[in-house]
């Protein structure tokens, strides 16, 4: 069995038919009809069902497709780890989070190894949909992710390290005549000037939850906005709220900004690395979730 006629099969199944793979590879249809009968002889099985419209894989061929992936994957790792070991100071590494997540931790993680590693290149994929980070992962288009964990994250293929649990907090700006109270209830601020994300938004149910937990409505928003260092600069004006996780805080480092003492009901979602069981990091992936456990270690603080 050859690497170029699995590197073949994998073309033919992207391309969608054999003529457009001979175009894609250079190469005569013939020459492609040649390594795909070679695979399937050698299988014992066929891997293809032709149509019409050009072909498509069979359960054995994508069982096949599967384990071809992880071999052309294997192999990049390996360069990977060459160059490293070539050149310490090189290499790349590609991180998929939400753009909260970007913003607030995986930004301080990259400014932390940069110090280290300048010539370090890194790949950023964002996005506020969790299927598709799920899906770059296990398609290997992504190294790992800096993620909340939720369901889709516990699939056995996966693991899941904990770097902090980011339970909320209440805040206001300094100037703001709650920061005087001891004590205060949730019930209490409800009808304040708020602002907050979206509730139909992708972090609306989570911040809905937490006054629910209370068995309050979402508050009265004066302005909608996710991001969380977008809602922390609003609080200079004196008199609107916010809640955001705790970690949040710790990182941006606005000492205008002040907590309330509010007790949340709702527990924070912890945020983590995930990662393919099957697949083995590369050696600057590696530095990364180093790096990463050292910048969460006080983010785990619980208390502010």
């Amino acid at each position: 069995m050859k690497l170029q006629d699995l590197h073949v099969l994998m073309t033919v199944v992207q391309a969608g038919s054999m003529g457009k793979a001979a175009a894609l590879l250079n190469t005569g249809q013939s020459a492609i009809s040649r390594s795909i009968a070679d695979l399937e002889h050698a299988l014992g099985v066929r891997l293809l069902d032709r149509h019409h419209q050009g072909v498509a894989p069979t359960e054995f061929g994508l069982a096949f497709l599967e384990c071809g992936a992880a071999v052309f994957d294997d192999l990049r790792q390996g360069l990977k780890n060459i160059e490293f070991l070539a050149d310490p100071g090189a290499g790349e590494v590609r991180i998929g989070c939400s753009p909260i997540l970007a913003e607030i931790f995986v930004s301080a993680v990259m400014k932390q190894l940069l110090r280290r590693y300048p010539r370090i290149v890194f790949h950023l994929v964002t996005s506020d949909d969790t299927h598709m980070l799920h899906r770059a992962l296990s398609d290997r288009n992504v190294d790992l992710l800096i993620a909340r964990r939720v369901s889709l994250f516990t699939d056995e293929k996966l693991g899941f390290e904990i770097l902090y649990d980011a339970p909320f907090v209440v805040v206001a700006g300094a100037r703001n005549p709650w920061v005087r109270r001891r004590r205060i209830a949730l019930a209490e601020l409800v009808n304040e000037q708020w602002v907050m994300p979206p509730p139909e938004g992708v972090l609306g149910p989570a911040y809905l939850e937490v006054f629910r937990a209370s068995g309050l409505d979402y508050p009265r928003t004066t302005v909608f906005a996710a991001l969380p260092r977008v809602r922390l600069n609003l609080l200079e004006t004196g008199r609107l709220l916010t809640i955001v996780p705790i970690s949040v805080l710790r990182l941006s480092k606005q000492p205008a900004i002040k907590v309330l003492p509010v007790t949340i009901q709702c527990p924070g979602v912890p945020v983590g690395v995930v990662t393919l069981k099957s697949r083995t990091l590369s050696p600057v992936a590696k530095l990364f979730i180093d790096d990463a456990r050292h910048v969460a270690k006080p983010l785990a603080q619980r208390k502010w």
